[in-house]
């Protein structure tokens, strides 16, 4: 076999090196989404100086200041995602529909015996902030490496042993009792799977993946995320000689996100382990299936307010903490393989049982500001710019949210069992890089999300003409930025990711694309919109190579994510 069998391990060695505790995970939990009623949505959501909608209850709470009278009302979406995948001149589509509740609420005023205080106005709410429902896969025509030389590089990155990975009568390497080393689920993984081979014995072991001189292959994959965030507002607000409006909102927040991953290879002439350790050349055909799932609540707080100094103009700024969460992750991995044609069998990690961690996690900080302008009283025009710090996203330990419980049973080890040892053999925290030095088992987590992300910036523009006064048009656009350092994007960097997940997957940009109409009668209300959303990503299933400067990139595909979505909201204001 040549270099190229093991070369990834000499760039993942150092114990504690093999998994990049969940930086790719913080941003999956983070991602932003245009969720609201439809007047909101068909504007592009566009809303921080206008308020006076359900929607800029999450928004910028200020709006709820606007409000003259009460207003109950729901939103409803119908979503057809798409996607497209392109690898090497071949590309994949896939598709499924969702029906969503976006929101429904109420806002009730409060008039006061004051010019200059004249109304309290209350809100109640649910939003649903982000919906992570996807689906792609897709096929990679032309290997240049294999999954099983990436997991070996782990194995001797961690300078694991045969007895570390493999299990006896008296030692299961998953959940081990006698007080040694804890080993990556992975490389364990990976060497019951036939996947990975040693060579030497003892702290000369060496590990070698199925890729070598003469294999060639082809791969596949196929990624399906579900869940939703959903938050629960409760706000309050009013103006001031209706020329400030104010407002704050406490969220109460929910979210549940579920990833279910599949990577197969198809390799020739590859590097198999036989009955006695000896290598055959023959075909290998396997697939490594993983199930991640996290859940939990949180709270944030929203200031905002809204300057209308003539009837014309307005400015809104908004000021969003982060979400604090409390959180529960559920994970677990399977390889099924044939080799030769004729061996064939299935394992997975701790004998079909899910492992589980806790832990607190930190979302970005937001900054939202924006002006509208109001013509004739017939034409809105509305432009809002917003900040938010992904670099700034944060992981720590359970704390006063409470103890994580090891495997969910009696096992209570001072290490995170699916981000990999918080400690090195020696017992002495090692992080990852320079920069900030935190204490506690996710410090090269949040070292990661620094090297991985930046501020992202989005543009949100809208447009409302009343054609009657009844009936209206509207229109809006938004883009935001990648949240990913341009150094990742180019593939100069190596990517940890977390347990048994070795797949990640950067956003470049995301655009929407909107336009509606609304009809009122009396105190009845009715609108519709269309929105298209693009995201622009690229799929990898490992790590590349980096090593020196030279660049041996994983097999990846460029991802072109689609929604188009019908949005429906009716109300009543009394």
């Amino acid at each position: 076999m040549n270099k190229s069998v093991f070369i990834l391990s000499a760039i993942l060695s150092g114990a504690g090196m093999a998994y990049g505790q969940g930086a790719i995970d913080a941003y999956r939990i983070s991602q932003p989404d245009m969720k609201g009623t439809a007047r909101f949505m068909g504007m592009g959501g566009a809303f921080s100086a206008l308020g006076g909608d359900l929607s800029t209850l999450s928004q910028n709470p200020a709006g709820i200041g606007i409000y003259r009278s009460n207003e109950v009302g729901f939103t409803v979406d119908l979503d057809c995602q798409s996607s497209t995948s392109t690898s090497q001149g071949i590309s994949n589509d896939m598709s499924q529909t969702k029906f969503l509740l976006n929101n429904i609420g109420a806002v009730f005023t409060m008039r006061l015996p004051s010019m200059t205080f004249p109304n309290v106005n209350f809100g109640f709410s649910y939003n649903k902030a982000a919906s992570f429902n996807r689906v792609y896969g897709g096929n990679i025509p032309k290997l240049s490496n294999s999954l099983s030389n990436y997991i070996a590089g782990i194995a001797n990155g961690e300078g694991l042993t045969e007895n570390d990975l493999s299990t006896t009568d008296d030692y299961d390497p998953y959940n081990p009792t006698d007080g040694g080393y804890v080993s990556p689920w992975l490389p364990i993984l990976g060497y019951d799977g036939y996947l990975i081979n040693p060579t030497g014995s003892g702290s000369d072991t060496q590990w070698f993946g199925q890729w070598g001189n003469g294999t060639s292959g082809t791969g596949s994959f196929k990624v399906h995320e579900k869940g939703a965030v959903d938050e629960y507002n409760i706000a309050i607000g009013g103006n001031i000689s209706n020329v400030v409006y104010w407002g704050m909102n406490f969220d109460i927040v929910n979210m549940n996100y579920t990833m279910q991953s599949l990577w197969s290879e198809s390799l020739n002439d590859a590097y198999v382990p036989g009955l006695n350790n000896e290598i055959v050349r023959e075909s290998a055909d396997w697939r490594l299936g993983n199930y991640y799932n996290v859940h939990g609540s949180g709270f944030n707080y929203q200031f905002g307010l809204i300057l209308k100094p003539i009837q014309e103009l307005r400015f809104g700024f908004s000021f969003h903490t982060p979400t604090w969460y409390n959180l529960t992750e559920n994970f677990g991995a399977s390889i099924d393989y044939t080799y030769g044609g004729n061996e064939s069998g299935a394992v997975d990690t701790n004998g079909g049982y899910l492992g589980e961690n806790e832990m607190c996690f930190r979302t970005p900080w937001k900054l939202i500001a924006g002006v509208a302008g109001v013509i004739d009283n017939r034409l809105i025009l509305s432009l809002d710019y917003e900040w938010a710090s992904y670099d700034k996203m944060k992981f720590s330990d359970p704390g006063s949210y409470g103890v994580g419980s090891g495997w969910g049973g009696d096992w209570d080890y001072d290490w995170d069992p699916w981000y990999g040892p918080a400690k090195t053999r020696a017992g002495e925290l090692k992080p990852r890089g320079f920069g900030d030095y935190e204490n506690n088992s996710f410090s090269d987590t949040n070292s990661d999300i620094r090297n991985y992300y930046r501020s992202t910036n989005t543009i949100r523009v809208g447009a409302e003409y009343r054609v009657t006064p009844s009936f209206s048009l509207r229109a809006g656009y938004s883009y935001t930025t990648s949240p990913v350092k341009q150094n990742l994007a180019d593939n100069k960097e190596i990517i940890w990711t977390s347990g048994t997940m070795p797949n990640y997957r950067f956003d470049n940009h995301t655009s929407y694309i909107t336009c509606g109409a609304g009809y009122r009668y009396q105190r009845f209300y009715v609108d519709l919109a269309y929105i298209y959303k693009n995201m622009s990503s690229e799929y990898h299933a490992y790590t590349p190579d980096v090593d020196n400067g030279t660049v041996i990139p994983s097999p990846q595909a460029k991802l072109s994510l689609n929604n188009s979505q019908i949005v429906l909201s009716a109300g009543l204001r009394f």
